[in-house]
């Protein structure tokens, strides 16, 4: 079972992303980075960062270690914003923490094209991604951190952010466990990703044995109980039982097409070229925040 922590100092919030998450202190003296039951995207979002994280441990991937933080929202009363304090005051109680990687660094595309990473790493990573349809890791989105281990040693890709994983359980869509998803632009798909050597490797590990054992670490009260379900253990059960049957199906969903960075370019500069065509002429003169930084736009054309 995962560790539990009691958070005692509130830190700051990550307005990075849709879930505003908060770096926290607890009794235990680590830090974490708390991920919150009243965000937007609520337990399921939980369930799937302890199910995808903690089965990518058990499969050797480096992931942040996850605890269970109660949260006190008393100790976050000088929290300026009001968004974020009613985020909080809404997760009184059991939250999910996981380690905070200080000193990390994202593995973004800059980042990315000096990062060693071999193809044994990235296949073994886009194999998880595959399984677990996580599909917010992307070369836009990596969800992935630079870090250092101990002492002289090279850094290391991190896995961090699995919420958006486990897509078939916001419907409970379990009837087509062999279904593959777009992973063309995933974040490590340049690396030349070694999908078939991971999958070999990987699918005889996930056992139906572990996949109950990893299951058994969400909290009870994040599971809910859906149509379909009487108990929480049912919806154990359907986890466990749908990813095993995904595992043995591995071979229709397996990703091996990832474009090179030249064809990723070229994608995304046709792609532009098209938004370009169908803007007004007033919409084109607006700058490009997703291409460049604001501190290289040319403000001076817009502003006059």
């Amino acid at each position: 079972m995962l560790r539990e922590v009691v958070a005692t100092r509130y830190i700051k919030p990550l307005h990075t992303g849709g879930s505003v998450p908060a770096v926290v202190e607890a009794g235990d003296l680590g830090t974490y980075v708390v991920k919150f039951t009243g965000s937007a995207q609520g337990r399921k979002a939980l369930v799937a960062e302890v199910v995808v994280g903690e089965l990518a441990r058990e499969l050797g991937l480096r992931v942040p270690e996850l605890v269970l933080a109660h949260f006190d929202p008393a100790i976050a009363t000088d929290e300026p914003h009001q968004e974020v304090r009613d985020l909080l005051n809404a997760s009184a109680g059991l939250n999910l923490g996981m380690d905070y990687l200080s000193g990390g660094a994202d593995f973004t595309p800059d980042v990315a094209k000096t990062f060693p990473v071999d193809a044994r790493e990235a296949g073994r990573i886009v194999w998880l991604d595959a399984l677990t349809a996580n599909v917010d890791r992307t070369v836009h989105s990596s969800n992935l951190m630079v870090w250092p281990t101990f002492g002289t040693a090279p850094p290391r890709l991190w896995l961090i952010d699995h919420g958006a994983a486990l897509v078939f359980h916001h419907r409970w869509d379990i009837s087509a466990p062999q279904k593959a998803y777009d992973f063309r632009h995933h974040a490590l798909g340049h690396y030349a990703p070694d999908v078939r050597a991971a999958d070999a490797e990987l699918a005889p590990k996930v056992t139906e044995e572990l996949l109950r054992d990893v299951v058994a670490r969400v909290p009870e009260a994040w599971l809910t109980c859906e149509a379909g379900f009487d108990t929480p253990d049912e919806v154990r059960a359907a986890y466990a039982g749908y990813l095993h049957a995904r595992v043995r199906a591995s071979r229709d969903w397996l990703p091996t097409d990832f474009p090179s960075r030249e064809e990723l370019a070229a994608e995304n500069a046709a792609r532009a070229a098209r938004t370009q065509r169908g803007r007004p002429d007033w919409l084109k003169r607006v700058p490009d925040l997703h291409g460049k930084p604001p501190a290289e736009q040319d403000w001076s054309v817009h502003l006059g």
